[in-house]
């Protein structure tokens, strides 16, 4: 009979506890090895529940693996826009300007951020010419440049 050794899927992983009643991948695992090992040879478990444990295995890892993808979406969306668009003060943005009432392209015009604001989740840049943009509609930015220095 072929034995199948738990211990090369979960040596060297870390042993830590699930907090209260939460199975990880690894519990589950454990488990699954566990029954194998124990069941009777004369009557093995039937071929299709092994197959459904398997995967609900491959459900419980994508779905875990799912948590933590919204976990860190969530997080990098609580970062407030005014913090994650400060280092901006200071330097200079190239944007698109177009006219108000025709929404013509009135070309490329460079400004120096003066402020960063938030408007409805939005970052919205104070600019030193009096305009205020979106983030998102810079097209270049350049460290403002010390004339002293050259």
């Amino acid at each position: 009979m072929t034995t199948i050794d738990p211990t090369l899927y979960l040596k060297n992983r870390p042993t830590e506890k699930p907090s209260g009643t939460d199975l990880g991948k690894d519990e589950f695992l454990k488990i699954l090895m566990t029954q194998l090992q124990n069941q009777d040879p004369l009557d093995p478990m039937d071929d299709r529940e092994f197959v459904s444990q398997m995967a609900t295995f491959s459900s419980l890892e994508q779905m875990m693996n799912m948590a933590n993808s919204i976990d860190t979406l969530v997080q990098s969306q609580l970062i407030s826009p005014v913090i994650q668009y400060s280092h901006m003060v200071g330097k200079d943005v190239s944007y698109e300007a177009h006219d108000q009432e025709t929404g013509e392209k009135l070309g490329v015009i460079t400004s120096k951020v003066v402020a960063v604001s938030q408007e409805e989740g939005w970052a919205i840049l104070e600019l030193e010419n009096g305009e205020e943009i979106y983030a998102d509609s810079i097209l270049q930015v350049k460290a403002e440049i010390d004339e002293g220095s050259e």
